[in-house]
Protein backbone atom coordinates (compact mmCIF):
# COMPACT_ATOMS: atom_id res chain seq x y z
CA UNK A 1 0.00 0.00 0.00
CA UNK A 2 2.84 2.59 0.62
CA UNK A 3 4.25 1.60 -2.25
CA UNK A 4 1.66 2.21 -4.39
CA UNK A 5 1.01 5.67 -2.47
CA UNK A 6 4.85 6.63 -3.39
CA UNK A 7 4.58 5.68 -6.73
CA UNK A 8 0.99 8.31 -7.34
CA UNK A 9 3.12 10.99 -5.46
CA UNK A 10 6.58 10.30 -7.97
CA UNK A 11 3.51 10.05 -10.45
CA UNK A 12 2.04 13.28 -9.91
CA UNK A 13 5.48 15.08 -9.65
CA UNK A 14 6.30 14.15 -12.93
CA UNK A 15 3.31 14.77 -14.64
CA UNK A 16 3.41 18.30 -12.65
CA UNK A 17 6.49 19.01 -13.85
CA UNK A 18 5.86 17.74 -17.58
CA UNK A 19 3.07 20.47 -17.24
CA UNK A 20 5.30 23.31 -15.66
CA UNK A 21 7.81 22.52 -18.49
CA UNK A 22 5.26 22.67 -21.16
CA UNK A 23 3.76 26.10 -19.51
CA UNK A 24 7.81 27.54 -19.78
CA UNK A 25 8.13 26.36 -23.05
CA UNK A 26 5.14 28.31 -24.00
CA UNK A 27 5.92 31.43 -22.02
CA UNK A 28 9.11 31.61 -24.21
CA UNK A 29 7.86 30.63 -27.15
CA UNK A 30 4.84 33.75 -27.07
CA UNK A 31 6.90 36.99 -26.47
CA UNK A 32 3.35 38.59 -25.57
CA UNK A 33 3.53 36.84 -22.07
CA UNK A 34 7.08 38.27 -21.63
CA UNK A 35 6.32 41.80 -23.06
CA UNK A 36 3.29 42.04 -20.15
CA UNK A 37 5.16 40.65 -17.13
CA UNK A 38 8.59 42.74 -17.95
CA UNK A 39 7.73 45.52 -20.88
CA UNK A 40 4.77 46.39 -19.99
CA UNK A 41 5.97 47.89 -16.27
CA UNK A 42 8.65 49.31 -17.45
CA UNK A 43 6.47 51.53 -19.73
CA UNK A 44 4.05 52.43 -17.09
CA UNK A 45 6.12 53.17 -14.74
CA UNK A 46 7.95 55.47 -16.76
CA UNK A 47 4.68 56.68 -18.25
CA UNK A 48 3.02 57.72 -14.43
CA UNK A 49 6.48 58.25 -12.71
CA UNK A 50 7.51 60.83 -15.54
CA UNK A 51 4.40 62.12 -17.52
CA UNK A 52 1.59 62.19 -14.59
CA UNK A 53 2.11 64.62 -11.70
CA UNK A 54 -0.57 65.39 -9.37
CA UNK A 55 2.01 68.17 -8.04
CA UNK A 56 0.62 72.16 -9.04
CA UNK A 57 4.24 73.23 -9.85
CA UNK A 58 5.55 76.52 -11.78
CA UNK A 59 2.23 77.56 -12.57
CA UNK A 60 2.12 80.68 -14.96
CA UNK A 61 0.81 83.30 -12.68
CA UNK A 62 -0.53 86.66 -14.22
CA UNK A 63 1.13 89.57 -11.61
CA UNK A 64 -0.69 93.40 -11.88
CA UNK A 65 0.50 95.51 -10.14
CA UNK A 66 -1.00 99.18 -10.91
CA UNK A 67 1.33 101.46 -8.68
CA UNK A 68 4.31 100.06 -8.42
CA UNK A 69 5.99 100.59 -4.61
CA UNK A 70 8.49 99.18 -2.41
CA UNK A 71 5.93 96.84 -0.91
CA UNK A 72 4.46 95.60 -4.25
CA UNK A 73 7.73 94.48 -4.64
CA UNK A 74 8.75 92.41 -2.06
CA UNK A 75 5.46 90.61 -2.56
CA UNK A 76 5.91 90.34 -6.13
CA UNK A 77 9.66 88.99 -4.92
CA UNK A 78 7.60 86.30 -2.75
CA UNK A 79 5.50 84.99 -5.61
CA UNK A 80 8.87 84.68 -8.01
CA UNK A 81 10.72 83.13 -4.69
CA UNK A 82 7.98 80.51 -4.42
CA UNK A 83 8.77 77.16 -6.43
CA UNK A 84 4.89 76.92 -7.05
CA UNK A 85 4.83 79.79 -9.49
CA UNK A 86 6.22 81.19 -13.04
CA UNK A 87 4.72 84.71 -12.39
CA UNK A 88 4.67 87.17 -15.52
CA UNK A 89 3.71 90.69 -15.11
CA UNK A 90 1.42 92.59 -17.27
CA UNK A 91 0.65 95.88 -16.97
CA UNK A 92 -2.92 95.81 -16.60
CA UNK A 93 -6.29 93.71 -16.22
CA UNK A 94 -7.43 93.48 -19.64
CA UNK A 95 -4.49 92.13 -20.45
CA UNK A 96 -4.33 89.39 -17.98
CA UNK A 97 -7.47 88.31 -18.70
CA UNK A 98 -6.97 87.25 -22.45
CA UNK A 99 -3.86 85.90 -21.25
CA UNK A 100 -6.19 84.03 -18.63
CA UNK A 101 -8.98 83.54 -21.58
CA UNK A 102 -5.80 82.22 -23.31
CA UNK A 103 -5.06 79.62 -21.31
CA UNK A 104 -1.38 81.19 -20.71
CA UNK A 105 -1.68 81.91 -17.31
CA UNK A 106 -3.79 79.75 -14.87
CA UNK A 107 -4.29 82.74 -11.97
CA UNK A 108 -4.28 86.67 -11.68
CA UNK A 109 -2.83 88.64 -8.87
CA UNK A 110 -4.02 92.27 -8.50
CA UNK A 111 -2.47 94.71 -6.37
CA UNK A 112 -4.56 97.63 -6.73
CA UNK A 113 -3.19 101.67 -6.84
CA UNK A 114 -3.74 101.53 -3.55
CA UNK A 115 -2.53 99.08 -1.80
CA UNK A 116 0.44 100.44 0.01
CA UNK A 117 -1.97 103.36 1.55
CA UNK A 118 -4.37 100.56 2.64
CA UNK A 119 -1.47 97.97 4.12
CA UNK A 120 -1.17 100.45 7.21
CA UNK A 121 -4.82 101.12 7.71
CA UNK A 122 -6.79 99.06 10.37
CA UNK A 123 -8.46 97.54 7.88
CA UNK A 124 -5.66 96.17 6.33
CA UNK A 125 -5.10 95.90 2.28
CA UNK A 126 -7.01 92.98 0.16
CA UNK A 127 -5.84 91.94 -3.02
CA UNK A 128 -7.30 90.02 -5.95
CA UNK A 129 -6.91 86.63 -7.09
CA UNK A 130 -8.81 85.05 -10.08
CA UNK A 131 -8.41 81.40 -10.47
CA UNK A 132 -8.81 79.26 -13.87
CA UNK A 133 -11.13 76.63 -12.19
CA UNK A 134 -11.54 74.30 -15.16
CA UNK A 135 -10.00 71.68 -13.36
CA UNK A 136 -11.23 72.06 -9.99
CA UNK A 137 -8.58 70.30 -7.95
CA UNK A 138 -5.91 71.98 -9.64
CA UNK A 139 -8.12 75.25 -8.90
CA UNK A 140 -8.11 74.41 -5.07
CA UNK A 141 -3.94 73.87 -4.74
CA UNK A 142 -3.42 77.23 -6.59
CA UNK A 143 -5.79 78.97 -3.98
CA UNK A 144 -4.07 77.09 -1.37
CA UNK A 145 -0.49 78.29 -2.73
CA UNK A 146 -1.62 82.20 -3.07
CA UNK A 147 -2.67 82.56 0.29
CA UNK A 148 0.29 80.66 1.89
CA UNK A 149 2.56 83.34 -0.23
CA UNK A 150 0.31 86.48 0.52
CA UNK A 151 0.25 84.59 4.52
CA UNK A 152 3.93 84.22 4.68
CA UNK A 153 4.96 87.74 3.08
CA UNK A 154 2.54 89.44 5.38
CA UNK A 155 4.13 87.91 8.63
CA UNK A 156 7.35 88.80 7.34
CA UNK A 157 6.70 92.17 6.55
CA UNK A 158 4.62 93.15 9.89
CA UNK A 159 8.19 91.85 11.36
CA UNK A 160 10.07 94.35 9.77
CA UNK A 161 7.07 97.27 10.61
CA UNK A 162 8.04 96.40 14.60
CA UNK A 163 4.67 95.06 14.66
CA UNK A 164 3.05 92.38 16.68
CA UNK A 165 2.24 89.40 14.64
CA UNK A 166 -0.67 89.83 12.64
CA UNK A 167 -2.21 86.16 13.28
CA UNK A 168 -2.55 85.36 17.03
CA UNK A 169 -1.86 81.84 16.42
CA UNK A 170 1.00 80.17 14.62
CA UNK A 171 0.77 77.12 12.76
CA UNK A 172 3.70 74.73 12.25
CA UNK A 173 3.15 72.24 9.93
CA UNK A 174 4.37 69.10 9.62
CA UNK A 175 4.22 66.08 6.41
CA UNK A 176 4.51 62.56 8.10
CA UNK A 177 5.74 60.41 5.40
CA UNK A 178 5.63 62.11 2.13
CA UNK A 179 7.75 65.60 3.23
CA UNK A 180 8.46 66.16 -0.15
CA UNK A 181 4.74 66.14 -0.99
CA UNK A 182 6.02 64.54 -4.14
CA UNK A 183 2.98 62.69 -5.88
CA UNK A 184 5.39 60.52 -7.71
CA UNK A 185 5.71 59.10 -3.69
CA UNK A 186 2.26 57.27 -4.11
CA UNK A 187 1.53 57.17 -7.85
CA UNK A 188 4.29 54.79 -8.34
CA UNK A 189 3.44 52.52 -5.15
CA UNK A 190 -0.35 52.52 -6.25
CA UNK A 191 0.71 52.21 -10.10
CA UNK A 192 2.52 48.55 -8.66
CA UNK A 193 -1.07 47.25 -7.75
CA UNK A 194 -2.42 48.20 -11.32
CA UNK A 195 0.46 46.54 -13.18
CA UNK A 196 0.12 42.70 -10.78
CA UNK A 197 -3.67 42.73 -11.41
CA UNK A 198 -2.63 43.15 -15.15
CA UNK A 199 -0.01 40.20 -15.09
CA UNK A 200 -2.02 38.39 -12.99
CA UNK A 201 -5.12 38.09 -14.68
CA UNK A 202 -4.99 39.00 -18.09
CA UNK A 203 -2.11 36.34 -18.54
CA UNK A 204 -4.04 33.87 -16.88
CA UNK A 205 -7.28 34.46 -18.00
CA UNK A 206 -5.55 33.39 -21.81
CA UNK A 207 -4.18 30.23 -20.51
CA UNK A 208 -7.08 27.76 -20.25
CA UNK A 209 -8.94 29.39 -23.03
CA UNK A 210 -6.17 29.01 -25.32
CA UNK A 211 -6.21 25.56 -24.45
CA UNK A 212 -9.71 24.98 -25.54
CA UNK A 213 -9.33 27.07 -28.79
CA UNK A 214 -6.52 24.93 -29.75
CA UNK A 215 -7.84 21.71 -29.11
CA UNK A 216 -5.22 20.61 -26.50
CA UNK A 217 -7.55 20.47 -23.78
CA UNK A 218 -9.25 17.64 -25.46
CA UNK A 219 -5.68 15.96 -25.31
CA UNK A 220 -5.01 17.19 -21.57
CA UNK A 221 -8.68 15.71 -20.51
CA UNK A 222 -8.01 11.89 -21.66
CA UNK A 223 -4.49 11.79 -19.83
CA UNK A 224 -4.09 10.33 -16.15
CA UNK A 225 -3.31 13.97 -15.44
CA UNK A 226 -5.38 15.39 -12.36
CA UNK A 227 -7.31 18.67 -12.68
CA UNK A 228 -5.38 20.23 -9.96
CA UNK A 229 -2.21 19.13 -11.41
CA UNK A 230 -3.62 21.18 -14.66
CA UNK A 231 -4.46 24.32 -12.34
CA UNK A 232 -1.00 24.00 -10.58
CA UNK A 233 1.03 23.81 -13.86
CA UNK A 234 -0.69 26.88 -15.04
CA UNK A 235 -0.34 28.92 -11.77
CA UNK A 236 3.50 28.46 -10.98
CA UNK A 237 5.23 29.80 -13.89
CA UNK A 238 2.89 32.52 -14.35
CA UNK A 239 3.35 33.29 -10.41
CA UNK A 240 7.07 33.49 -10.98
CA UNK A 241 6.85 35.86 -14.11
CA UNK A 242 4.78 38.07 -11.61
CA UNK A 243 7.06 37.87 -9.18
CA UNK A 244 9.52 38.95 -11.82
CA UNK A 245 7.84 41.81 -13.02
CA UNK A 246 7.24 42.70 -9.50
CA UNK A 247 10.69 42.79 -8.56
CA UNK A 248 11.17 44.68 -11.79
CA UNK A 249 8.49 47.30 -10.61
CA UNK A 250 10.10 47.58 -6.89
CA UNK A 251 13.97 48.36 -8.06
CA UNK A 252 12.39 50.80 -10.42
CA UNK A 253 10.57 52.34 -8.07
CA UNK A 254 13.49 52.71 -5.55
CA UNK A 255 16.39 53.14 -7.75
CA UNK A 256 14.84 55.23 -10.62
CA UNK A 257 12.22 57.08 -9.05
CA UNK A 258 13.70 57.23 -5.93
CA UNK A 259 10.49 56.65 -3.92
CA UNK A 260 11.84 55.48 0.06
CA UNK A 261 10.92 52.27 0.96
CA UNK A 262 10.82 52.34 4.63
CA UNK A 263 9.05 48.72 5.57
CA UNK A 264 10.73 45.29 5.07
CA UNK A 265 11.54 44.28 1.71
CA UNK A 266 10.10 40.54 3.02
CA UNK A 267 6.68 41.97 4.05
CA UNK A 268 6.78 43.69 0.38
CA UNK A 269 7.07 40.40 -1.21
CA UNK A 270 4.98 38.45 0.96
CA UNK A 271 2.15 41.09 0.39
CA UNK A 272 3.15 40.74 -3.26
CA UNK A 273 2.79 36.83 -3.47
CA UNK A 274 -1.00 37.08 -1.56
CA UNK A 275 -2.14 39.42 -4.09
CA UNK A 276 -0.69 37.88 -7.60
CA UNK A 277 -2.71 34.38 -5.79
CA UNK A 278 -5.90 36.42 -5.96
CA UNK A 279 -5.13 37.83 -9.41
CA UNK A 280 -3.87 34.68 -10.62
CA UNK A 281 -7.40 32.66 -9.04
CA UNK A 282 -9.13 35.40 -10.69
CA UNK A 283 -7.73 35.41 -14.28
CA UNK A 284 -7.88 31.34 -14.49
CA UNK A 285 -11.43 32.09 -13.33
CA UNK A 286 -12.91 34.13 -15.99
CA UNK A 287 -10.57 31.50 -18.67
CA UNK A 288 -12.55 28.61 -17.43
CA UNK A 289 -15.99 30.34 -17.71
CA UNK A 290 -15.28 32.25 -21.53
CA UNK A 291 -13.61 29.38 -23.22
CA UNK A 292 -12.42 32.13 -25.64
CA UNK A 293 -9.65 33.96 -25.17
CA UNK A 294 -10.94 37.15 -26.82
CA UNK A 295 -13.71 37.17 -24.26
CA UNK A 296 -11.41 36.36 -21.60
CA UNK A 297 -9.40 39.29 -22.46
CA UNK A 298 -12.06 41.35 -22.37
CA UNK A 299 -14.03 40.29 -19.07
CA UNK A 300 -10.45 40.90 -17.24
CA UNK A 301 -9.72 44.37 -17.95
CA UNK A 302 -13.08 45.15 -17.66
CA UNK A 303 -13.60 43.18 -14.19
CA UNK A 304 -9.80 43.53 -13.04
CA UNK A 305 -7.89 46.31 -14.65
CA UNK A 306 -10.46 49.27 -14.65
CA UNK A 307 -11.55 48.47 -11.26
CA UNK A 308 -8.24 48.46 -10.19
CA UNK A 309 -7.12 51.68 -11.81
CA UNK A 310 -10.16 53.67 -10.74
CA UNK A 311 -11.63 52.35 -7.22
CA UNK A 312 -8.51 50.98 -5.66
CA UNK A 313 -7.25 54.30 -4.18
CA UNK A 314 -4.61 54.31 -6.65
CA UNK A 315 -5.02 58.10 -7.79
CA UNK A 316 -8.94 59.17 -6.68
CA UNK A 317 -9.12 59.02 -2.49
CA UNK A 318 -11.49 56.33 -1.40
CA UNK A 319 -12.68 58.41 1.45
CA UNK A 320 -14.23 61.44 -1.08
CA UNK A 321 -16.12 58.97 -3.19
CA UNK A 322 -19.86 58.50 -2.49
CA UNK A 323 -20.78 56.08 -0.25
CA UNK A 324 -22.64 53.21 -2.33
CA UNK A 325 -19.08 53.24 -4.10
CA UNK A 326 -16.97 53.15 -1.02
CA UNK A 327 -18.92 49.59 -0.18
CA UNK A 328 -18.18 48.78 -3.64
CA UNK A 329 -14.62 49.01 -2.97
CA UNK A 330 -14.25 46.34 -0.65
CA UNK A 331 -14.90 44.04 -3.48
CA UNK A 332 -11.89 45.19 -5.11
CA UNK A 333 -8.77 43.29 -4.19
CA UNK A 334 -6.34 46.12 -5.33
CA UNK A 335 -8.03 48.52 -2.59
CA UNK A 336 -5.92 45.98 0.05
CA UNK A 337 -2.62 45.81 -1.60
CA UNK A 338 -2.58 49.58 -2.35
CA UNK A 339 -3.14 50.19 1.39
CA UNK A 340 -0.12 47.73 1.54
CA UNK A 341 1.88 49.09 -0.45
CA UNK A 342 1.74 52.82 0.18
CA UNK A 343 2.32 51.73 4.08
CA UNK A 344 5.59 49.63 3.67
CA UNK A 345 6.92 51.83 1.04
CA UNK A 346 6.30 55.49 2.48
CA UNK A 347 5.81 54.58 6.41
CA UNK A 348 6.78 51.22 7.43
CA UNK A 349 5.89 48.11 8.72
CA UNK A 350 2.42 49.56 9.98
CA UNK A 351 0.99 46.29 11.27
CA UNK A 352 -2.33 47.92 11.98
CA UNK A 353 -2.89 48.21 8.53
CA UNK A 354 -0.61 45.49 6.76
CA UNK A 355 -2.54 42.74 8.73
CA UNK A 356 -6.60 43.19 7.92
CA UNK A 357 -5.46 44.04 4.25
CA UNK A 358 -3.66 40.73 4.06
CA UNK A 359 -6.37 39.02 5.71
CA UNK A 360 -8.99 40.43 3.24
CA UNK A 361 -6.45 38.99 0.38
CA UNK A 362 -5.89 36.00 1.78
CA UNK A 363 -10.04 35.27 1.98
CA UNK A 364 -10.02 36.24 -1.72
CA UNK A 365 -7.13 34.37 -2.66
CA UNK A 366 -8.68 30.99 -1.48
CA UNK A 367 -11.76 32.12 -2.34
CA UNK A 368 -10.74 32.57 -6.30
CA UNK A 369 -8.60 29.59 -6.19
CA UNK A 370 -11.58 27.17 -4.91
CA UNK A 371 -13.72 28.64 -7.38
CA UNK A 372 -11.29 27.54 -10.41
CA UNK A 373 -11.03 24.33 -8.67
CA UNK A 374 -14.96 23.68 -8.05
CA UNK A 375 -15.60 24.99 -11.89
CA UNK A 376 -12.75 22.96 -13.48
CA UNK A 377 -13.87 19.45 -14.37
CA UNK A 378 -12.75 16.30 -16.24
CA UNK A 379 -15.23 16.92 -18.93
CA UNK A 380 -15.84 18.55 -22.42
CA UNK A 381 -18.99 20.35 -21.10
Amino acid sequence: MNERATAGRMGSAMRLRGLMRKEFLQIIRDPSSVAIAFLLPVVLLFLFGYGVSLDAEHVPLALVVEQPSADTATLTGAFHGSRYFAPVHFSTMQEAEAALMANQVQAIVRLRGDFARELRSPAGAPIQVIVNGVDANNGRLISGYVEGVWSGWLQEWATQQGMTSLFPVEVEQRVWFNAELRSRNFLVPGLIAVIMTLIGALLTALVMAREWERGTMESLLVTPVAMREVLLGKLVPYFLLGMGGMSLSVAMAVWLFAVPLRGSLFVLFAAAALFLLVALGMGLLISILTKDQFVAGQVAIVVTFLPAFILSGFIFDVGSMPFPVQVITHLIPARYFVAILQSVFLAGNIWSVLWPNALALAVMAFFFLGMSRRKTRKSLE
